[in-house]
């Protein structure tokens, strides 16, 4: 009987200055790979134009997501452009649970803590073609007065500095073929030799029998 090899999850942290395009890509990895969950953050800034309670984020006041942080629920959270952000312990422990890959759509400083809970999760940092591009980009999505693009680009510059922690690195000029990338990393995860070894004791026991 030919072995069928079992799914590894694990934990990946995707992070990018405002504007690398790190939720876009991580939307269409969801839609590509069924074996991927999506860990949806709690946050206090007002929705945008579309967004969904509980699908985009949980939104929530800030005496409530003060009480959240004291009952130690979140496994990261960090205050960022003036909103705190925070992810569900719980949920991230359920889906890895459920044996999904769980993508956190965080911020630098939220991939630290989450580095110390979780040693071995995957973290990846979405980066621009340029500086001009990622300009563009923020632009064109018509939500920023002049002012605050500037003070954007003035952050992303220091989080982009952050990009010596991550171990994996994406340069988001072509879509697809940075999707192709995060896409792979999260399989490189699943394919490592210490996750596969626990799954496939008996298979390399028959390999190496009388070796």
């Amino acid at each position: 009987m030919a072995f069928s090899q079992k799914h590894q999850p694990g934990l990946h942290v995707v992070a990018a200055p405002s504007g690398g395009g790190k939720t876009s890509l991580v939307a269409a990895l969801l839609k590509r790979d069924q074996r991927i969950g999506l860990s949806v953050s709690y946050t206090t800034r007002p929705p945008r134009p579309g967004e969904v309670d509980g699908v985009h984020y949980h939104f929530v006041d800030i005496d409530q997501f003060e009480e959240l942080r004291r009952q130690d629920a979140f496994l990261e959270s960090a205050s960022v452009y003036g909103h705190f952000y925070g992810t569900s312990r719980a949920a991230v422990e359920r889906q890895l649970g459920q044996g999904l890959d769980v993508m956190l759509d965080i911020d630098w400083q939220g991939a630290q803590q989450v580095r110390m809970s979780f040693p071995s999760c995957n973290s990846i940092f979405i980066l621009p073609p340029s500086l001009e591009e990622l300009r563009r980009r923020l632009s064109l999505r018509g939500q920023d007065s002049k002012e605050v693009i500037e003070l954007r680009m003035q952050k992303a510059r220091a989080e982009i500095a952050h990009f010596a922690e991550f171990d994996f690195l994406v340069i988001n000029d072509d879509f697809n073929a940075a999707l192709d990338d995060l896409h792979s990393i999260v399989r490189h995860r699943s394919l490592k030799r210490q996750g596969q070894e626990k799954q496939i004791q008996s298979l390399l026991a028959e390999l190496l029998e009388n070796v």
